[in-house]
């Protein structure tokens, strides 16, 4: 590798490379964590810092490119926002502050930048999630494109979900229909009609804190299908806890909009980014009991789509089961995928 590409900031294989080559292997081992916590050295959608009491901080950082700015459903400032809150929730911890950079062409309409600005606030506000600081800078015309947000989230939490809990018997559920921010996304950036799409993007609170006060010990992994989908996020599992993840396709909840739309563009539909959903990771003897709560609270479409089995033969392996009964490995997502989708 001489040159960065496309493919390494799209959430797949490539990033997971490039991240270990130039970043997590240069780091002493004791520098990737702060005692007692979590950072670097097992990567996941944050980090957590001991704090008093035995509760942790919980720290999440991100940056936002998607393009085009503006999009059904949402636009940058939203995405932005709801993705660190997303990040924290999935780490067990509650949302409390955020802090955030912009860096903005110059030339940049001022009218569009206000209404991405209001839409942060907005949604700062519905969750009542504090700004208490953050950067403004603007690049000379033609050296960034309109504008690049990062957001940083920070929660409190008394029980993280660490990933490293993963273990056979799990059930996996998710909260609702996958890929479909980055079908919409897609679709845009192809030039294609959208009208039966819209980005699911939005903070999952009221998900993650009935769900936690309820089931503080059954949940032992949790996480958001961003870049690189469903296919990333379970890959990361089944390497990370070295068993062997089995998922049922019939009862992935996709959209048929979201299936024709991968289908005509050559995309596996669960390649693609979510941004308004989870994927859980339960003990099996309570997963009923999860499920019937989280569409209790209005997630209608949750389902449990698959289980963690120990395998010493496909260890560290996602195979999923077809609709029509065959068996392949669900491998992680390689290459340019979506560009600029979050």
């Amino acid at each position: 590798m001489s040159k960065i590409t496309l493919a390494h900031g799209a959430g797949g294989k490539e990033t997971a490379e490039l991240l270990e080559d130039l970043i997590f292997s240069k780091v002493k081992d004791g520098l990737k964590r702060v005692k007692g916590g979590l950072g670097i050295d097992h990567p996941d959608d944050g980090a957590l810092i001991p704090i008093e009491n035995g509760k942790f901080l919980v720290v999440s950082t991100d940056a936002y490119t998607v393009s085009p700015i503006f999009f059904p459903g949402g636009d940058i400032g939203k995405l932005a926002v709801c993705g660190s809150i997303n990040d924290v929730l999935v780490m067990g911890g509650f949302p409390i502050a955020m802090l955030d950079t912009i860096v903005v062409e110059e030339g940049f309409p001022i009218d569009m930048l206000r209404r991405i600005i209001d839409s942060m606030v907005e949604t700062l506000a519905s969750e009542n999630v504090a700004l208490i600081g953050g950067d403004f800078k603007v690049m000379p015309r033609g050296y960034i494109d309109k504008i690049v947000i990062s957001t940083t989230g920070i929660g409190i939490s008394e029980r993280p979900i660490v990933d490293l809990n993963i273990q056979p018997g799990n059930r996996i559920l998710v909260s609702g229909f996958l890929g479909e921010h980055g079908a919409t996304i897609m679709a845009l950036q192809h030039g294609l009609n959208t009208d039966v799409l819209k980005s699911d993007v939005k903070p999952l609170t009221g998900l993650f804190k009935p769900l936690m006060a309820r089931f503080p010990n059954a949940i032992k992994a949790s996480g958001d299908p961003t870049r690189g989908g469903l296919s990333m996020l379970l890959n990361n599992w089944a390497k990370l806890s070295g068993n062997l993840i089995y998922v049922d396709e019939s009862e992935i909840p996709l959209r048929e909009p979201v299936r024709k739309y991968s289908e005509m563009l050559g995309v596996d539909p669960l390649h693609l980014a979510s941004e308004g959903v989870a994927v859980l990771a339960v003990d099996g003897d309570v997963a009923e009991e999860v499920l019937e709560f989280m569409k209790s609270l209005g997630f209608n479409d949750a389902a449990i789509i698959g289980e963690v089995r120990r395998s010493e033969e496909f260890q560290g392996l996602v195979v999923i089961r077809s609709e029509i009964g065959g068996l392949r490995v669900l491998e992680p997502p390689t290459g340019e995928i979506v560009p600029r989708i979050c």
